[in-house]
């Protein structure tokens, strides 16, 4: 058995979820996090960690079994990822955005038996457990819950002390697909044999270079660092980038409930924040501050900011350069894996680009017939995926497939390498929305909108906003006698916000009398899109 001595090395209590553990031990006093909802220590927060992981045991949670964990910023959020990456079981945090029916699938097709759920979100919660009869382990965070035992009641009740048979953990989170239901992007435990007739592997897989490289060039120290989380941890980048990156590392994290401009550099000055991972629409609103607003606060203490999720647009950037130094990096991934990395002074060489991947033969462009495309040359982008732990979509064998060719995986973006290795995306597959860095994908809102009453078809797309990037609009085909206005708009939208998070809400919709199909159904999702090109803008097109 691992005893808590063993904790005295990083590494070794890494690898069995007990960096928490190591630091507690080595600085207790120190910040973990900085929280509106309460803050801790390391020390209170590894005592914590072992107080859930007692609890859940005593419930008759195993190794292998599957969490749901739906919680706002706050440091109880923290705690039970350190609780569970201890226990060995799989960790799914749910988009608390979500309604109770997206969250009951979620919770359903996870096969969770276990729910930790934040009060703010307690409506929905209530409707996602009912609809999910295998859940046995409900604690309510923060409040109170119906059916729902109290956390700090449950842990209170537990010893503090490390567990000493730690087992590692892992995450299982959700990304949605273009049938419309969310898929579980899973991978088997550490040490998992690779699949029958996978070739040896000479090299890392793509997420774990771009891990390196990330890693490399933050160079966090627990001792002098501060890491702001600008973004809500159950979305992959945050939860790596923003709490499992600095927490291991021993540095504090200061959690944003909810993100705004000012308010970011009001931390950072207050915190001596020096790292933080943002999204492009974060920076496009803090360079639109006052110029008297954003020289108010000292952020001179930052060294290094991190980006993804979507393109930024080269003039944001280059103007975020220009007023805070060449701090902002850059990466290319998802929850599936990644990816590519690149460092402000290359990118002033190649603005525009995502980066370069840690070797060559770590990303290679496609055609549709599965051909490799040539430097300059627009296709597919893919990624190697590594011989053993590649990521499959839970219970979708048919979606796993269709994302690798052979021993490389994708994301359905498009784009092509430069001479020089360095990747630049060109677009990405006609059925993704990026909308302030979140991914919507329109199968899941045409689902809802073709059952209004008054909708005979109807198809969703991504039009140019300034400040998010897109924004969602639905092109609706009405049934016979039903006549186009404004005020069915209106009515079409608020059904849909009765069955989808806001920010999949479609923002305008478009009447049309005959909605571009092929002869075996499929919408031509590209027609749609030329009607709103960025020369027309947002608005322009059949009404």
């Amino acid at each position: 058995m691992t005893t808590a001595s063993t904790f005295a090395d990083l590494g070794a209590a890494a690898a069995v979820g007990m960096a928490p553990a190591h630091h507690a031990g080595v600085a207790p006093d120190r910040m973990a996090i900085i929280a509106a909802t309460g803050d801790r220590t390391f020390r209170e927060l590894n005592a914590n960690a072992n107080r859930l992981a007692r609890a859940l045991r005593r419930r008759g949670v195993a190794v292998g079994d599957s969490v749901c964990l739906v919680c706002a910023n706050r440091a109880e959020f923290a705690e039970a990822m350190a609780a569970t990456t201890r226990i060995g079981v799989r960790v799914t945090t749910v988009n608390w955005h979500l309604t109770g029916e997206e969250m009951a699938y979620i919770v359903e097709n996870s096969d969770a038996t276990v729910v930790l759920g934040d009060a703010r979100f307690a409506t929905a919660l209530r409707v996602a457990v009912d609809r999910a009869p295998d859940v046995a382990v409900r604690l309510a965070i923060g409040g109170t819950i119906d059916g729902f035992e109290s956390y700090d009641d449950v842990i209170a009740a537990e010893d503090a002390s490390n567990i000493d048979d730690p087992v590692l953990g892992r995450t299982m989170l959700y990304t949605s697909g273009t049938t419309g239901r969310p898929k579980g992007v899973d991978r088997p435990p550490a040490g998992a044999a690779p699949p029958a007739g996978s070739p040896p592997s000479v090299l890392p897989d793509a997420g774990v270079a771009l891990a390196i490289a990330v890693g490399g060039a933050a160079r966090q120290n627990g001792a002098t660092d501060r890491h702001l989380c600008t973004g809500p941890l159950y979305h992959a980048a945050p939860l790596a980038f923003s709490l499992a990156g600095p927490l291991g590392a021993g540095c504090g994290v200061v959690l944003m409930d909810g993100w705004g401009a000012e308010e970011t550099l009001r931390l950072i000055a207050a915190h001596g924040v020096t790292h933080s991972h943002m999204v492009a629409t974060m920076f496009h609103r803090l360079l639109a501050l006052p110029e008297e607003v954003r020289h108010a606060y000292d952020v001179s203490s930052l060294r290094f900011i991190i980006h993804g999720a979507a393109p930024c647009p080269v003039g944001v950037k280059r103007a975020l350069i220009d007023w805070l130094g060449p701090i902002v990096y850059e990466y290319y991934a998802a929850t599936e894996g990644g990816g590519t990395f690149v460092g402000p002074e290359e990118w002033l060489t190649k603005p525009g680009t995502v980066g370069r991947p840690f070797h060559p033969e770590l990303l290679k462009i496609y055609d549709d017939e599965g051909r490799q495309r040539l430097a300059g040359e627009i296709g597919t982008v893919y990624m190697r995926a590594p011989a053993a732990g590649r990521f499959r979509y839970y219970k979708d064998e048919a979606k796993t497939a269709g994302s690798y060719i052979g021993d490389f995986f994708t994301l359905g973006d498009h784009g092509y390498l430069d001479d020089d290795g360095y990747l630049f995306l060109t677009g990405r597959s006609a059925e993704l929305i990026i909308a302030g860095g979140v991914n919507i994908y329109p199968a899941e809102i045409d689902a809802v909108l073709l059952t209004h009453p008054a909708v005979a078809d109807a198809g969703t797309i991504g039009i140019p906003n300034e400040e998010w990037g897109e924004e969602v609009k639905a092109v609706v085909e009405l049934k016979d006698g039903i006549a186009a206005s404004a005020g069915l708009a209106a009515e079409i939208i608020a059904f849909c916000r009765e069955h989808l998070a806001a920010y999949k809400l479609p923002r305008s919709i478009d009447f049309v009398t005959d909605m571009p199909r092929h002869d075996n159904g499929k919408l031509y999702r590209a027609r749609l899109r030329a009607l709103y090109t960025p020369a027309d803008g947002p608005g322009a097109g059949p009404m």
